[in-house]
């Protein structure tokens, strides 16, 4: 047997016996028990379902889950009756736990008024199809108020409000997320405001015609309420050239020019004479 059998064989073996082993230590791996550590947890309620924006709990709507309790959720419940009858301020989604924080008080009942901020109004404008973005404005948008003034030669649009948040569309107060952002037509939209702005945009609304304007949500710096007139609206465009009117054309008299000015008379010199001890003074004609 030469030299270079005997190293092939040697390679062989090596290769057999390797995966032997390994075959070996993955069998006593899977044979060794699971080992199932039980970590210290707790119960929380927790939407059976998603549930949205304005709902009054009821029973089947809310479950217990189990939770570490280490990694506690702050205002969470342990008990359903804490929550039953009680309205949904912000929606939730399945399996997630009910915290305080969304909920309103059990007096505040369900529905859209437990939703309104302290200090805030909840006002609805008319809109259609354009005025509403082509039904894009949904709840949780913001949008801006412009509103256009008729008054002849100076109509004026401006901004109302500025970064509005959009509560209701239509009928429908929650907005479904499944469907991803699509456009909801609706009549009516309704707007949270501060009492100032509700003002402004009611009589702005009964004064004019007003326009929503759909806003970047990350998008919040303020518009300016600087507008735009009639007048102004074609600044960059250069004025016709002035009509000139076609008149009869009148002989004009000719002009004549004034005689020339007569000449200056001619200098006269004088020469100083003296005579004896007299002194004249002689003109030279």
């Amino acid at each position: 047997m030469n030299r270079n059998t005997r190293t092939l064989i040697v390679v062989l073996v090596a290769l057999v016996a390797a995966s032997a082993a390994a075959w070996g230590t993955l069998q006593a791996i899977r044979s060794i028990p699971v080992r199932q550590v039980e970590v210290p947890h707790t119960f929380v309620v927790a939407a059976a379902h998603t549930i949205p924006t304005g709902a009054r709990l009821t029973p089947a709507d809310v479950k217990l889950i189990p939770w570490p309790e280490r990694a506690q959720v702050p205002g969470s419940f342990s008990k359903i009756e804490a929550v039953i009858e009680r309205g949904v301020l912000t929606q939730v989604f399945e399996n997630e736990p009910i915290t305080e924080s969304k909920l309103a008080s059990l007096e505040g009942g369900a529905g859209l008024p437990p939703t309104i901020p302290p200090g805030m109004r909840a006002i609805s404008v008319r809109v259609n199809e354009v005025v509403g973005v082509a039904g894009f404005v949904t709840p949780g948008t913001h949008v801006d108020v412009f509103c256009t003034l008729k008054q002849g030669p100076d109509d004026a649009t401006r901004v109302v409000v500025s970064n509005v948040q959009v509560l209701t569309a239509g009928t429908r107060y929650d907005q479904d997320k499944a469907k991803g952002g699509e456009p909801i037509p609706s009549s009516v939209v309704t707007l949270l405001l501060t009492p100032e702005d509700a003002s402004r945009v009611v009589l702005a609304s009964n004064e004019g015609q007003i326009m929503l304007a759909l806003r970047n949500p990350l998008d919040t710096e303020l518009t300016s309420r600087v507008g735009t007139r009639a007048a102004n609206l074609f600044n960059d465009v250069p004025a016709p050239a002035p009509r000139v009117e076609s008149r009869p054309r009148v002989a004009e008299k000719p002009v004549v020019a004034p005689p020339p000015p007569p000449p200056p008379p001619p200098k006269r010199y004088s020469v100083e004479a003296i005579r004896a001890a007299k002194r004249t003074e002689e003109v030279i004609k």
